[in-house]
């Protein structure tokens, strides 16, 4: 099969995004499908077989992320040239324009994946969020109606994305992890590398540092924490607009001394991170799936996280850890009752385990490929688009 991949966002940067096409685009290689990735340019990046960037400018609101021109005087001689099967677009905006207008004019069928809650980021927009809100639940929900089929990352989003009127087929196909991988990892690197003396507890945070993931409930309910447990640390591991913000909000709150920023670290610095901490923590209300959770889960880590879609589709309250009230206290209490409880911690981490082995990247594959195939059996292609 001969997928093509349009995204807003790829690898330099760093998202969880990014990281379902890695995975995916990996896995489907492995089985002898053919990927091509059109996708934006960043400054200093290489090129890469089968990746075609699109001349791309600065964000103005994210560092780091640039924004593609949907537009390239070759563009129409490289995708005919690929005589793809299907078009997978996974953003409805720039290049999931680009995709889309492309499955139509080849009589394609047209797949998008909803991976972000995209009205709960118009805080990145250049306008007034009260006037943006609604105008992008009502864009992605037309992008959606004029698709073959559409890609939730969770039962929750599924539900969601009719529930605001979408009429396309809508299927539910998680990002995978490389279980085996987060298997490994050195459980003696985390205090290493940054100084924390063994028996002191380990609470962890992996992910972008942005305004939308919570962070600043997470750091008061850190301070909560602290007040029972004075030496424990929070190791937050990933990088984003927020930082500077976070960095003085902790010590405003009297956290920074116990609170390590390790920045982005390589896959193999992330799974001696997860295996190094006793306690994932995670406060993120707007995820479609919470592929990190999966991640901790599968290096045996038990999880507190506050009630979301997406959060909930993963973690099973009082089995892989626990599920929070949006209080700070509830995080916090449920948090120390791991911390104080070893045994707890263990029982909990099994079934973790246990549990992300039903998110393997070759099932979520598996899933993937039967979408495909549903999609590329119809008879027709993209007649909704009109």
């Amino acid at each position: 099969m001969r997928i093509g991949f349009f995204t807003d966002s790829y690898h330099p940067y760093t998202s969880g995004v990014v990281r379902s096409l890695e995975i995916f685009q990996e896995e489907l290689r492995c089985r002898g499908h053919q990927v091509y990735i059109f996708a934006p340019n960043y400054p200093d990046c290489p090129p890469e077989e089968d990746v075609f960037r699109f001349f791309s400018i600065p964000a103005v609101t994210q560092k780091n992320f640039t924004l593609a021109v949907p537009l390239s005087p070759t563009l129409s001689r490289r995708v005919k040239s690929l005589e793809l099967d299907i078009v997978h677009v996974h953003s409805p905006f720039l290049l999931g324009s680009v995709g889309a207008r492309w499955a139509r004019r080849l009589g394609l069928p047209l797949v998008f994946t909803y991976h972000t809650r995209y009205e709960e980021y118009v805080h990145y927009f250049p306008f007034f969020p009260q006037v943006s809100r609604p105008v992008v639940r009502y864009y992605v929900r037309d992008f959606s109606n004029r698709c073959n089929l559409v890609v939730a990352p969770s039962g929750s989003m599924a539900e969601k994305l009719q529930g605001d009127g979408v009429r396309s087929p809508v299927t539910v196909v998680p990002t995978g992890i490389r279980y085996a991988r987060l298997q490994g990892g050195e459980p003696g690197w985390l205090r290493h590398r940054y100084g924390i003396p063994e028996g002191v507890p380990v609470l962890l945070y992996v992910g972008r540092l942005a305004r939308e993931k919570n962070l600043e409930f997470l750091l008061e309910a850190f301070q909560q924490i602290l007040r029972q447990e004075p030496e424990c640390r929070l190791v937050m591991v990933g990088s984003g607009p927020a930082r500077e913000e976070l960095v003085r909000r902790a010590a405003r709150l009297g956290v920074a001394g116990r609170l390590v920023f390790t920045g982005v670290l390589p896959p193999p610095e992330v799974a001696n991170c997860y295996q190094g901490a006793d306690l994932f923590l995670f406060a993120s209300l707007t995820e479609t799936q919470g592929l990190v959770l999966v991640e901790a889960m599968a290096a045996g880590l038990p999880v507190v996280a506050v009630q979301a879609g997406g959060v909930t589709d993963v973690l099973q309250d009082g089995r892989q850890g626990f599920i929070s009230q949006e209080k700070v206290q509830d995080l916090a209490a449920k948090a120390l009752l791991l911390l104080r409880d070893p045994e707890l911690r263990r029982q909990m981490g099994a079934r973790a385990r246990e549990r992300a082995q039903e998110f393997t990247a070759e099932r979520c594959t598996d899933r993937l490929l039967a979408a495909y195939n549903l999609v590329l059996t119809q008879e027709t292609r993209f007649s909704r688009a009109g």
